[in-house]
């Protein structure tokens, strides 16, 4: 069963307060009364009260004052102000200095009504802001240990974006010591294409290792990178790349940037037959709301990677484009050739 609710009431008339204090008690209250607001403060200062009744006019220190030394209190519970019915100035003041709510102290029985909806009132809006205020601190609490959760989590993403990045990069170095080992030009060629495979794994992990996002690639800056590291590998062939700014998922970046190194890897080794200094451009453009990426070269169709070898590197585009939502287009002619895909954004 829930204890009585208790009442602080402060007036200077004894009369009005024993009537006060009999009715509210007569409603399950428990009612302790102040004679000045000095001594409503102090016993206010103990604690213990559901609502504070004060009244305007009393000597020394009124209503207003009081309320001042109230709402200094560390725990001030809610102040229904009782003024004259013409004082309306007064009611204003005190709600603007801090009451939650004022009662007409009027002659009649309908005072003592009014006063005590008034405290029943305030009672239950205090309680909801109570209520409203554990609920902020706890989605707070929550807000707070999710973010040092995300954090974390994105810590350790970092992190395993870069060990997953030297990984590569290791692999990549054992395939390039391994291709100058053999002498099968064949062989030689399977692994070249196969460390482009990586690097261009190697490169979403890195990118994603410096990001604040995990979850999407700026696929014309990793393009920019994965060419830069492809001309390397090949003598500082310079590959050209146009692009237009376009944000992918990463699954989806890794997908497109196998699917460059297919068809610029192809180019290099089959476009310009005894020469080394064909160009190769590589164009990403938004084109109707989807990605179009393309490789081109003029020369004797060396970006369609079905012009010589096992047919792997086709497989690997077709693949690759179907699980991005792509559709390959060729177009060769006297003055070159060039691969495009459609893919999906998202």
């Amino acid at each position: 069963m829930n204890s009585p609710r208790s009442i602080l009431y402060i007036d200077d008339e004894p009369g009005l307060r024993r009537l006060v204090q009999r009715d509210l008690e007569r409603h399950g209250y428990t009612v302790q009364t102040a004679a000045d607001g000095e001594t409503g403060v102090a016993l206010a200062a103990a604690g213990g009260f559901d609502a504070i009744c004060l009244d305007h006019y009393m000597p020394g220190q009124d209503g207003l004052d009081t309320l001042v030394g109230l709402g200094a209190l560390p725990q001030t519970p809610p102040i229904i102000y009782v003024t004259g019915s013409d004082e309306g100035r007064i009611a204003v003041a005190a709600l603007r200095a801090g009451a939650a709510d004022y009662v007409i102290k009027e002659a009649g029985g309908d005072f003592l009504v009014l006063l005590r909806s008034a405290i029943e009132g305030a009672i239950e809006r205090a309680r909801l802001r109570r209520a409203h205020e554990r609920a902020e601190a706890a989605v707070r609490v929550a807000r707070d240990r999710a973010e040092d959760l995300a954090s974390q989590q994105a810590i350790l993403l970092r992190e395993v974006n870069h060990r997953v990045a030297n990984s590569l990069q290791l692999i990549a170095s054992l395939t390039r010591m391994q291709e100058s080992a053999v002498r099968d030009p064949a062989a030689r060629e399977a692994l070249a294409a196969m460390r482009n495979r990586i690097a261009a794994v190697a490169q979403v992990h890195r990118r994603l290792y410096t990001s604040d996002d995990v979850r999407s690639v700026a696929l014309h800056d990793y393009l920019g990178g994965l060419l830069e590291e492809i001309g390397r590998s090949v003598g500082g062939r310079v590959i050209e790349l146009t692009a237009e700014p376009i944000e992918v998922p990463t699954d989806r970046a890794v997908s497109l940037g196998v699917i460059v190194s297919e068809l610029v890897t192809n180019a290099l080794k089959y476009a310009y037959p005894g020469r080394l200094d064909g160009p190769i451009r590589v164009r990403l453009q938004m084109l109707g709301g989807e990605g179009l990426l393309a490789v081109q070269d003029e020369g004797v169709g060396g970006a369609v990677p079905t012009a010589a070898g096992t047919g792997l590197g086709r497989r690997i585009v077709e693949a690759l484009s179907a699980s991005v939502g792509g559709t390959v287009t060729h177009a060769a002619g006297p003055g070159g050739t060039e691969v495009s895909i459609r893919f999906a954004l998202a």
